[in-house]
């Protein structure tokens, strides 16, 4: 029998004119198989076919959950595994076995075999045969005909996950189950909920009530402008409140229902940092009595809030990891606290980083003690990393591979995985904030790319994880808007082989979003996507390019771009400032250069674009002077232009002067406007063409 490898786009074109209803089912599926492979025939589920399993009744309910998505076929359960109209679920592990499926990737594969015997699909754990109903679901066409084939299928990483921010806008439960519902299509299998932050306190605690009268509310729902107004709590009650919280039965249904579909639910408690609503409630457990985002670790105090916050959600989630945060604490005021400062004595603490790391150590000894472990974002790795803790990496791919020499490292690096990011152009998009990661940056990234994949950290890093912040997601449509397809790419990255095709996996997006469409959900259209910044997408031609360039005022390291050859490579940046293409200057007098054309000519124009983005800090230049020399000491100024601060919060304009002047050197100086602030420029023209 002739068989077909699902590897070339000639080869799917064939298909598709072949078995075009079928065909064009399967080429949605996300994750991507790992073997597929056709033969010639086709099954058909219908109301004869019947439904074997050794699965246990509880167990086998779900399955039957799923199946209903596949078929409306009534699927009678049958007695006997032979025969040639049954669909087959086989869990073939031991049962003690099942504790460790989360962790095990091998456990979470299964077979899927489709032949004129029926429907086969084996897998060592209930998860697998769940993967295996979702890619059959993908395979079947309306009339209930699947063609024959044969797929392998093991996930890449154990975990495979999304962060739903629920403090800067709390989720009602159904659009959570939703939520979970989807990450099953996606063969994911971990939901971190964020549930305290400064925004809201969303955890009901009968030991600490007051958290949900006082913190679970703010005065408005738009958290820009309650941060602007003061940052204030209110109760349930107060006129215009915005808030509330999870009662704890709310978020036993959530693990339940989550569990159920093989989803665990990983809770987060935010220690040290962004504790204004813990503290605007409880004071006494701030290092100076009032209102503050850091906890004050030289107080007992703040230990019996953390410890006996924690004993309760332990009641609620079983996760056998619970996360702590512990990013972005300022430790400003452990610097002055005399409380914090008799523990660092008393501890042999040098620095305010192994202060905090003493925190996050002891609470990760009490996890332990009650059989648990720590999950932190990579500010735990500084001062270091409590035993056995799983690091989060969000600053950059760079520190997840530093963690992984020692530890367990989930990557979920904000250029890649933060879906609160722009997914086009900002300027038309304001549902996003700071940066710029469009679906094809989000599908480009290996967790392991090919120079650690034969490093000793490789078998460390444990899977990837996407984050959905909310402060500018206010509704249900913009969640879902901001989170897929996006979360596609994550998925596929936790599943699929390291091989990218982005042209392929767009032609599967498109088809699972159309689907999605039709199950209620909201996706991001990318049939329309705008796509890059056009003038990111071909080479700008002029007299300046490759010419040496003398900086007068550094640019920032944060953002220097490929480095002193930046604004004269020819290529413009795209709409992202953590693009490569941009450079951005923050110190005294900001960018300020100096460009050897290396002979001396006429230049008749110069030019540069300049980015705002106010969310970050980022300003169009007051003033832009423009300099000429013939022996790079005397300059004679050709040029100044001002330019009124403008409150459009994203766009990128211009600067351009025309005339007459002849010079080797060209200097180009800027001016910040009164708010300070980085300036942002991709290119400096001389002479531009075209």
């Amino acid at each position: 029998m002739k068989q077909f490898k699902l590897s070339t786009s000639l080869f799917l074109l064939g298909i598709l004119l072949l078995f075009p209803t079928i065909s064009a089912v399967a080429q949605g599926i996300i994750p991507k198989p790992h073997t597929v492979v056709y033969r010639d025939g086709q099954f058909k589920i219908d109301n004869e076919t019947r439904l074997y399993s050794n699965l246990s009744r509880k167990n086998l309910k779900t399955m039957r959950y799923w199946l209903g998505e596949v078929t409306s076929a009534p699927l009678k359960k049958t007695r006997t595994r032979n025969g040639n109209q049954i669909i087959r679920l086989i869990q073939t592990g031991k049962p003690n076995e099942m504790n460790t499926v989360p962790f095990n990737r091998y456990l979470q594969g299964y077979t899927l075999d489709v032949s004129e015997r029926g429907i086969e699909i084996l897998s060592p754990s209930k998860a697998g045969l769940q993967y295996g109903l979702q890619t059959l679901r993908n395979l079947t066409a309306v009339d209930g005909t699947v063609r024959y084939v044969h797929i392998e299928d093991t996930p890449r990483f154990a975990y495979r996950g999304m962060m739903l921010d629920c403090s800067r806008h709390i989720w009602t439960t159904d659009f959570i189950k939703k939520q979970i519902d989807m990450l099953v299509r996606l063969k994911m299998n971990r939901l971190h909920l964020h549930l305290t932050d400064e925004a809201g306190w969303r955890i009901e605690t009968k030991h600490y009530p007051e958290l949900t009268e006082k913190a679970a509310y703010r005065t408005t729902s738009n958290w820009e402008q309650w941060r602007a107004t003061g940052m204030n709590y209110c109760t349930k009650d107060t006129p215009g409140a915005y808030g509330g919280y999870y009662t704890k039965q709310e978020l036993r249904d959530i693990v339940r229902y989550a569990a159920e579909r093989g989803v665990t639910v990983i809770p987060e408690l935010e220690i040290p940092g962004h504790n204004n609503e813990v503290t605007s409630t409880y004071p006494q457990l701030s290092c100076t009595g009032e209102r503050a985002s850091d906890l004050c670790i030289g107080n007992e105090k703040s230990f019996e809030f953390i410890e006996g916050v924690l004993k309760e959600i332990m009641d609620i989630f079983p996760s056998e990891y619970i996360h702590l945060g512990g990013d972005e604490a300022s430790g400003k005021n452990w610097l002055t606290c005399e409380r914090c400062q008799k523990r660092m004595n008393d501890e042999h603490l040098q620095s305010k980083e192994q202060l905090q790391a003493y925190m996050m150590k002891r609470v990760n000894a009490f996890l332990n003690r009650h059989g648990r472990k720590m999950i932190g974002w990579d500010e735990i790795t500084t001062g270091g990393t409590p035993d056995g803790a799983a690091v989060m990496a969000w600053r950059g791919a760079d520190m997840g591979f530093k963690a992984a020499k020692d530890s367990k490292v989930i990557m979920s690096p904000t250029e890649c995985y933060y879906l609160d990011y722009f997914q086009c152009n900002p300027a038309t998009d304001e549902r996003g904030q700071l940066g710029y990661t469009p679906l094809k940056s989000a599908y480009k990234f290996d967790p392991i790319p090919i120079d650690y994949q034969n490093k000793p950290e490789a078998k460390n890093i444990w899977g990837v994880q996407g984050n959905l912040w909310t402060e500018r997601v206010d509704t249900e449509e913009r969640a879902e808007y901001m989170i897929y397809p996006r979360l596609f790419a994550v998925a596929e990255a936790g599943w699929s082989s390291p091989a990218r095709d982005y042209s392929d996996f767009k032609t599967r997006a498109l088809g699972l979003i159309a689907r999605m469409k039709r199950d209620g959900y909201a996706p991001y259209d990318l049939q329309n996507e705008l796509g890059d910044r056009n003038e990111s997408t071909s080479a700008v031609v002029h007299d300046a390019i490759g010419k040496p360039v003398t900086y007068l005022s550094p640019c920032s390291p944060r953002y220097a771009g490929t480095g002193n050859g930046t604004l004269v490579d020819g290529k413009m940046g795209d709409w992202s400032f953590k693009d490569n293409g941009w450079q951005g200057f923050i110190q005294a007098g900001r960018l300020s250069i100096v460009i050897d054309l290396q002979k001396e000519m006429d230049i008749n124009n110069v030019s540069a674009d300049f980015l705002q983005f106010r969310g970050p800090e980022i300003f169009f230049p007051a003033e832009v002077t423009v300099a000429v020399s013939t022996d790079g000491q005397n300059f004679e100024e050709i040029d100044k232009q001002t330019f009124k601060d403008d409150s459009t919060r994203y766009f990128v304009r211009p600067y351009t002067w025309q005339g007459k002047a002849k010079g080797r050197y060209v200097k180009v100086t800027t001016r910040a406007p009164k708010q300070g602030g980085f300036i942002f420029c991709d290119e400096v023209m001389v002479n531009r063409r075209g």
